[in-house]
């Protein structure tokens, strides 16, 4: 399946939040919820921010969205390939479709939401491989913290 111009704007938006949250000093990722061509809402990964371990990018727009009570039909997109804990919300909350901005700087989990039935869509967009390559270089510390390695 190829990105679609709704992809390719939501997917803009959530490298927009992931390069807010560089801005701010954190982990640069950005993640999008949308229904169609209607944004459900944004967020960024604010562990640095707010000093909370879970608040990964698409923690943090799940959270801003809000009770939904189905998530048919819905696009989550995320700046970068999604981890364990994000790949397990996704699975559990039924998002159908995902949209990764990039999977060079880190390969997430998404074999497993494929097997789960997820539909994934792998851009590999520049600016989000840019974004995060810049970050790991200058915050190589900060970056293993996020993925939990020493």
């Amino acid at each position: 399946m190829m990105m679609n111009e709704t992809d390719t704007k939501f997917l803009r938006l959530a490298y927009e939040e992931a390069l807010g949250g560089y801005n701010e000093g954190g982990c640069p990722i950005g993640s999008v919820l949308a229904q169609g061509d209607t944004l459900i809402a944004q967020g960024r990964n604010q562990r640095v921010q707010q000093g909370d371990p879970i608040a990964h990018g698409e923690m943090d727009c799940l959270r801003k969205a809000g009770r939904q009570k189905s998530y048919k039909g819905m696009t989550l997109y995320t700046s970068l390939s999604p981890c364990m804990m994000c790949s397990g919300t996704i699975i559990q909350f039924g998002i159908p479709r995902v949209v990764i901005g990039e999977n060079v700087t880190f390969g997430g989990n998404e074999d497993l939401l494929r097997e789960r039935g997820v539909e994934v869509i792998l851009a590999q967009d520049p600016d989000c491989i840019a974004l995060m390559t810049k970050f790991i270089e200058e915050k190589p510390e900060l970056w293993n913290e996020d993925i939990a390695e020493e």
